[in-house]
């Protein structure tokens, strides 16, 4: 899958996203190595710490579906009515998709638009990260 599509689909799963409050409005494609994207959005709650994040969400869809070996994410995001910034995922989002991937070879594409966006891997956005293999005999 092209970068491009998997961002048009971070884009399309923004749409959803439920944020009365910060007005903040996030969506995420979370590619999976077979192929499949799983969408999500962020969703804000009067008790803050009860929302979750876009990443999260789209993460959270693929596990309830059995797809555990992930490939990469795009993520989008921005104020309401304004244009997207590159939006980084949170410490939690990133240790969320440690869980499921290895950090050297899954991709994180922040984009503003289809043609402007810029992609690392996880490790380089969470170095020297703490994993499964850590807690697994």
């Amino acid at each position: 899958m092209q970068d491009q599509e998997l961002i048009r689909l971070a884009f399309h799963g923004r749409k959803e996203a439920y944020a009365p409050y910060s007005h903040f409005l996030v969506g995420a494609a979370l590619l999976c190595e077979d192929g499949s994207v799983y969408l999500g959005c962020n969703i804000e709650n009067a008790s803050y710490p009860a929302g979750n994040c876009a990443e999260r969400t789209a993460a959270f869809k693929a596990v309830s579906d059995g797809k555990r070996d992930w490939k990469g994410i795009a993520i989008v995001g921005g104020r309401d009515g304004e244009d997207c910034v590159y939006c980084p995922p949170c410490g939690i989002c990133r240790q969320v998709l440690r869980e499921f991937c290895d950090p050297s070879q899954f991709f994180v594409i922040m984009a503003r638009s289809e043609q402007d966006y810029e992609k690392m891997t996880l490790e380089e956005l969470l170095p020297h990260s703490f994993g499964p293999d850590y807690v697994r005999g």
